[in-house]
């Protein structure tokens, strides 16, 4: 028996739909980075795109636990002195609130072109609207 290789035109791609309302940061993003990546699909293979398409709504009400609001940071550094920016989910939640998902499932792709290909499949939007009714997606639910 031979080991099965997915090429790349032959992988199906659907669209789903998060509704990231009063659900867990990190459990949505796994949920959306799994969908991403294919691996929920018996032709999961690792150098190939074999995603779906993910659309989270309601990206501004996801919800962090314990004191991760106010404690956790987010840092980065332009590369010039004084140059480093620092903010909590709180100040990211009122400047841009897509910001937080983006993040999360950035964490858990790869880090190539593999993965950039892979996490432009995500589409996230801060109210329960979005533009993407004409691809049917299927609403997905996180545990």
């Amino acid at each position: 028996m031979k080991t099965f290789s997915a090429k790349p035109h032959e992988v199906e791609r659907k669209w789903y739909v998060i509704d990231a309302k009063d659900k867990v940061l990190g459990q949505v993003a796994v949920e959306a980075a799994r969908l991403l990546r294919g691996k929920h699909k018996p032709i999961f293979t690792s150098h190939v795109d074999t995603g779906d398409f993910v659309v989270v709504i309601n990206a501004d009400q996801v919800r962090l636990t314990g004191t991760k609001e106010i404690d956790k940071i987010y840092t980065r550094f332009s590369g010039y002195v004084g140059g480093q920016k620092v903010e909590t989910p709180r100040m990211v939640r009122k400047r841009r609130p897509v910001l937080l998902v983006e993040r999360a499932v950035w964490g858990m792709i790869p880090k190539n072109r593999l993965g950039r290909a892979q996490f432009g499949k995500l589409k996230v939007y801060a109210g329960a609207e979005h533009p993407h009714e004409a691809q049917q997606p299927a609403v997905y639910e996180v545990a």
